[in-house]
């Protein structure tokens, strides 16, 4: 048995390293084509279309897995994100590129949780370093797939989208034959048919207490999306020396390096709430050093404190969350989590096109840029005016929660917690919640 586990575990984190080198070899390209030859609100577009199928996805995925099996989830859900992308390169206008954006997305959005599914169904105390590993992956896949895609910057669309396309078929062989069906949970009790399409994990959203919290989630997603979206139409205008997808080779290096220690070092030190604020104050100065620069030096200053968003803030709101709520309605909190995440990304990718357009029309150079320092400053002074409220209130509202010092970032904290520790454990037993609302 845990050979099989291993081989599974092999199969998870090889697919997931190949999804992300191919996404980021084709996407940092496509967005900076199209933002020179239509628009940038055309490619923020695009992009817009991959979340909204990853968000359709979300309620097919559970009757889709009950019909196919895990396994047989995640093979259709990668054919299907191959197939979308092979066609990418031999297609041609926005239209075409949307519908297949939409059908990358919702293949994304089937074949991510199965992955995750295999790895919650890890017995407990195995949990936490499968999840470290998948993140490492990610993290190189990221990496890689920047670097091959600043090689293949310069090939026609064809060529490059038929190198991404080996590489998700690479995807799907390697996880159809490497994991179990059912991942490794016990046989389904009942015969309960489960329907195909259902609003379950939309029904399951709840906000109470802590609107302000997830509508704060969905900015930092929004700003997220926007230095995704917004960096490779930055690099085409303003340093077409550099290859579209080179900002993503400092950040991707960047996170692998710095995202353990530096979180560590923030959490010892200060409440979720400041922890925060500087993960957004990082981004603030990225977002004045892109709009002030506008030259190759000043990229790299940007996208080494952009950085510390995804470094500090994410982890760190997820831990407020656990502090905050109840274990009974943690579940529901992370449905609203994944929501107001989708949310935020499908606007912020079209947002970025769309200033980015406007800040070209008006002839203000880096316009876009100031319009997400001043949303991101904005953000972080929210945390800071908030931060007395969340330690007191953490012991108020969980008391029923002790034992949630840690949450759906049982992915990224694993590695900080040394070899699988308690604190660990205890935050992938609530990521099996985490994982059903997804």
């Amino acid at each position: 048995m845990i050979k099989e586990r291993t081989r599974a575990l092999v199969g998870v984190t090889g697919g997931i390293l190949l999804a992300n080198v191919g996404s980021y070899i084709w996407f940092p390209v496509l967005v900076a084509t199209l933002g020179g030859t239509d628009s940038g609100f055309w490619a923020g577009v695009v992009m817009c279309m991959t979340y909204v199928g990853r968000l359709l996805a979300t309620f097919f995925y559970e009757g889709i897995a009950a019909r196919t099996g895990v396994r047989g989830g995640v093979f259709l859900g990668t054919a299907l994100e191959a197939v979308a992308l092979g066609l990418m390169g031999f297609t041609d206008g926005v239209l075409a590129y949307s519908l297949l954006a939409f059908f990358i997305g919702f293949g994304s959005g089937v074949s991510f949780p199965g992955l995750k599914n295999v790895l919650v169904s890890f017995p407990e105390a195995e949990r936490p370093r499968a999840f470290s590993a998948f993140q490492m992956a990610g993290q190189v896949g990221l990496f890689g797939g920047a670097l091959l895609g600043g090689v293949l910057a310069d090939v026609e669309l064809r060529t490059l989208f038929s190198v991404v396309f080996a590489f998700f078929i690479g995807f799907c062989l390697i996880t159809s034959a490497l994991i179990p069906r059912g991942g490794f949970e016990s046989a389904a009790a009942g015969g309960e048919r489960v329907p195909l399409f259902s609003l379950t994990a939309f029904k399951g959203i709840e906000v109470r207490g802590a609107t302000r919290y997830f509508l704060l989630s969905a900015a930092f997603w929004f700003l997220s999306l926007g230095f995704v979206v917004g960096i490779p139409l930055h690099m085409a205008e303003y340093v077409p020396q550099w290859a579209p997808s080179s900002p993503f080779w400092i950040t991707g290096l960047s996170i692998l390096v710095l995202q353990y220690p530096l979180f560590k070092l923030f959490n010892k030190r200060f409440g979720p709430g400041a922890v925060m604020a500087f993960g957004l104050a990082g981004m603030t100065i990225a977002f004045i050093a892109f709009g002030a620069g506008r030259t190759g030096p000043w990229v790299v200053v940007g996208c080494l404190t952009v950085v510390l968003g995804e470094i500090l803030f994410v982890p760190s709101f997820d831990l407020w969350i656990a502090r905050r709520v109840p274990e009974h309605r943690l579940a529901k909190a992370m449905g609203a989590m994944h929501f107001f995440r989708s949310a935020g990304n499908m606007v912020g990718s079209l947002a970025a096109g769309i200033l980015f357009d406007l800040s070209r029309s008006l002839d203000v150079a880096g316009g876009n840029w100031y319009v997400a320092a001043l949303l991101a400053a904005g953000c972080a002074l929210i945390c800071l005016s908030g931060r007395g409220s969340d330690d007191s209130d953490g012991s108020d509202e969980s008391g029923d929660s002790g034992a949630s010092d840690e949450t759906e970032a049982g992915e990224t904290e694993a590695t900080e917690t040394e070899a699988g520790e308690t604190e660990a454990t205890e935050a992938t037993a609530k990521q099996e919640k985490v994982t059903e609302n997804v």
